[in-house]
């Protein structure tokens, strides 16, 4: 009983910022461990305390979206509802993540930061048009850091994203020259955030990639990646007969590769997981006939998976990866599980950075954000100078149609964003190496289950009684994995847990007045934080840490008018009354 308690208090005493933000009580956390042993100050480069932390960021993260998110109340509702709930469960997500990471930082050392390089929204979901905009998210430039080191950050990464002559090569020094150590991070807040809205039953989840070392990426992007995820195994014995396994090569060589390594293994037990649906066909179908020929079964939308669980194929490319590798059935026979086709940028990445925790080895193929030929062509559209005069003339060779002058702009925007940002793009595939400056790379994956997890069997929320909820998490590097299931009581009643858990906007917009509640310092670190996860396309940066708010060039899928109308007044009153706190507000 001492040791059970010695363990809730540990947790507790760690994530006390967290807990206490979110007016949450520690009742109970359960470990399990899978490795060779139990480190003695955690899993990761980031110690035993922050690894805590971090975990309890996460489970705090899928607690608040499952139960003021919005979940399943986009079910039966018209699309332009659908993608609003959407969009307030990504707010929901990325508020609860970004507010964690935030707190904790009062735990860094002095001289460190973590700096978020990727992020998954900037581009439209399933279901949305390109004129509803990016969606809420903890993108590229999220500085969470002791106040000095955020400073000294935020001006670099300004540079980053206004300087044509600021290169990443830069930034680097600067930050070795400060004696600062930087961890970047890959997040994607809410996973299947369609599912979410829709009320399915498994899938949604929150994840965090943390690196010891910023990503290679100068500037906000998202686009696509072709992906290929084996078992680094399969791979390492192809290449001892010559044989060279990557996201291009055809798939009936891969299959060979497959039964050379498990010899008996009929072709139809090898189990290829893609995004699938009409919509994905003019990108992947040939992918598809390809697996087909070769004898392999495609996985469908309700394929009994070992876990017990089946499996979906409308989104979510990260949690499959967990799955990848050999199992036996009932019978004795031996089963592959492998993942195939294509993924968004954050995801892809956050994929292959589990190659060397799962034994995996994962090859990737840059794709635009533009994306609708086969992988073929489209990868060959990412090489092309955006700047070139002839570059109509260029993706008409290459994609083999004709394009409108509008056409050739989007690519050409798209082309010239993924050069902007640092994007490998000159190159045949790439690894995650690719996206890290020292080869020699670590990282701590980190997510918490909204829902059931049909890939691994673990469980989403629970409801223990009456405001307590059990939420399990999961830990992971190279050294092991830990699995924790905190269960955590709210401390307010439901209705005021949802302020709590609410952006302080949002608790304006719901009838709140700003005028009346006492204001406080902290109101200004908060108000920027939600404008940047609320908007981060429509914000403009100048000087040292200036936001400019373009609210004219907010569209009404991203933001509904009332509510830009009630920010712009809302931030004007703060700028009026409070304009040293607001000295960094600038509103158009």
């Amino acid at each position: 009983m001492d040791q059970r308690k010695n363990l809730i208090a540990q947790w507790a005493f760690d994530a006390r910022p967290i807990l206490g933000r979110f007016h949450l009580w520690l009742e109970d956390v359960e470990e399990s461990w899978s490795g060779t042993s139990v480190p003695p100050d955690g899993l990761s480069f980031v110690g035993g305390a922050m690894e805590r932390s971090l975990v309890t960021a996460t489970a705090v993260t899928a607690l608040g979206t499952r139960l003021f998110g919005r979940f399943g109340e986009g079910k039966g509702a018209s699309k332009s509802v659908t993608n609003q709930i959407k969009k307030d469960a990504d707010a929901a997500s990325a508020y609860a993540l970004s507010e964690g990471l935030w707190y904790l930082t009062r735990s860094l050392p002095e001289n460190h930061a973590i700096l978020v390089s990727l992020g998954e929204g900037l581009m439209p979901k399933g279901g949305e048009s390109p004129d509803m905009g990016s969606n809420p998210l903890l993108g590229f430039g999220r500085i969470y850091a002791r106040p000095q080191v955020a400073k000294f950050l935020e001006r670099r990464v300004h540079r980053l994203i206004n300087e044509d002559g600021y290169k990443f090569e830069d930034f680097l020094a600067e930050i070795a020259a400060a004696r600062m150590t930087v961890w970047g991070a890959a997040v994607d807040t809410l996973e299947n955030t369609s599912r979410f809205a829709k009320g399915a039953d498994t899938g949604p989840l929150s994840v965090l990639h943390l690196f010891d070392q910023p990503l290679r990426i100068a500037r906000p992007y998202e686009g696509y990646m072709g992906v290929l995820t084996l078992p680094r195994a399969v791979v390492e014995k192809a290449a001892e007969r010559s044989i060279l396994l990557d996201v291009l090569t055809p798939r009936a060589l891969v299959m060979e590769a497959i039964r050379d390594f498990y010899p008996g293994i009929r072709p139809e037990n090898v189990h290829v997981w893609t995004l699938a649906g009409p919509t994905r066909e003019p990108r992947i179908g040939k992918l598809w006939e390809e697996w087909r020929s070769a004898g392999a079964h495609l996985v469908g939308d309700g394929w009994a998976l070992p876990s017990g669980h089946t499996a979906f194929t409308d989104s979510g490319t990260y949690a499959p990866t967990f799955l990848v590798g050999p199992y036996r059935d009932a019978r004795g026979e031996t089963h592959l599980f492998l993942t195939d086709g294509y993924a968004a940028s954050a995801e892809a990445i956050q994929a292959a950075s589990l190659d060397p925790i799962l034994g995996l080895k994962s090859s990737m193929c840059l794709l635009s954000s533009v994306f609708e030929a086969p992988i073929a062509r489209e990868r060959l559209v990412v090489g092309l100078d955006p700047d070139a005069p002839d570059l109509p003339e260029q993706l008409r060779r290459v994609l083999d149609k004709d394009l409108s002058a509008e056409e050739a702009d989007e690519y050409r925007h798209a082309l010239r964003t993924a050069r902007n940002a640092g994007m490998p793009v000159g190159t045949r595939t790439v690894t995650v190496d690719d996206f890290l400056p020292r080869k020699e790379w670590q990282v701590l994956s980190l997510s918490g289950f909204m829902l059931d997890d049909p890939y691994s069997g673990r469980p989403g929320v629970e409801t223990l009684e009456r405001g307590v909820y059990r939420v399990t998490t999961r830990a992971a590097t190279k050294c092991g994995s830990l699995e924790a299931r905190m269960t955590l009581r709210l401390m307010e009643s439901f209705e005021e847990s949802r302020l709590v858990f609410s952006p302080l906007l949002d608790r304006f917009y719901r009838g709140q007045d700003f005028r009346t509640r006492p204001v406080k310092i902290s109101d200004s670190g908060r108000i920027r934080n939600e404008l940047q996860t609320l908007a981060s396309e429509f914000l403009e940066y100048f000087g040292d840490d200036g936001i400019r708010v373009k609210f004219d060039q907010i569209p009404e899928g991203v933001l509904a008018r009332d509510k830009v109308e009630l920010i712009r007044e809302v931030l004007a009153w703060y700028k009026a009354n409070h304009p040293i706190w607001f000295r960094w507000l600038e509103v158009s």
